[in-house]
């Protein structure tokens, strides 16, 4: 089982969105996978895949084990997703040292761990129990300045970071470039994702964009970031009437 968790060092970068859709694009190429929500103050995976109000959620399982099978909600395409609770109330009497008991129970070939943005107690204990590490940024100073704060703080831990997303590419003119980026933090940015209007709609309607448009520009990429994932070099190349008419 491969344990990858999704940060970021600030909110609102995309990270809930490439952790889904990153979960989807892994079940398609044919893997078990497993998203779970680990932002307990501000859960927001599930409604990326429609679940939401759900009965039982992540904070229920982390009271009680017994619960775990209940909160396991598999989409029609495929992944299985473990959300978060939404009331207030659920905040109270966690224990977050049952995660990893949660965790190894899922018998999946990739579990996503979809953390909270920056260094409170449930980032760090998504960076603690993670194999890998994968970092979710904006070719913006802010972001990337904070994403290097989260990055120290995996390397001291000696996790194990497989590179880095740019989210979002395209959205202002004062961007810093990939090789500029790749400098700042000291990894490799694995793919680019354009803004797109079609993740605005796929978050909008409740379904991953790799469902609703697998052929929009961040589909595809979300789809390479898979491969680089697997350590394959391949990659999908955007149809040419996506060049033509620059679609998104």
């Amino acid at each position: 089982m491969r344990l990858i968790s999704i940060i970021s060092g600030k909110g609102g970068v995309g990270k809930t969105t490439i952790a889904a859709n990153l979960s989807v694009a892994l079940s398609q190429l044919g893997f078990k996978v497993t998203a779970v929500d680990l932002n307990l103050t501000t859960p927001n995976l599930g409604f990326q895949f429609g679940y939401y109000l759900n009965e039982v959620g992540l904070h229920d399982i982390l009271k009680n084990l017994d619960k775990l099978e209940k909160g396991i909600y598999i989409h029609p395409g495929g992944v299985r997703i473990i959300p978060g609770n939404l009331s207030i109330e659920s905040l109270s009497g966690i224990e977050l040292s049952n995660l990893d008991k949660i965790i190894y129970r899922l018998k999946s070939d990739f579990v996503i761990l979809d953390s909270a943005a920056g260094l409170g107690r449930e980032a760090l204990a998504s960076l603690n129990i993670a194999n890998d590490v994968l970092v979710i940024t904006n070719p913006e100073i802010t972001a990337l300045t904070d994403a290097l704060r989260l990055i120290k703080v995996a390397e001291n831990i000696n996790k194990n970071i497989v590179g880095v997303v740019l989210n979002r590419v395209g959205r202002s003119k004062n961007e810093i470039r990939k090789e500029e980026v790749e400098r700042f933090l000291g990894y490799k940015v694995l793919v680019e994702i354009p803004e797109d209007k079609w993740v605005v709609k796929s978050v909008e309607e409740k379904i991953p964009v790799l469902y609703l448009n697998p052929n929009c520009r961040a589909s595809i990429e979300i789809m390479n970031l898979a491969y680089a994932i697997l350590g394959t070099n391949y990659r999908i190349k955007p149809p040419f009437w996506n060049k033509i008419f620059f679609w998104r």
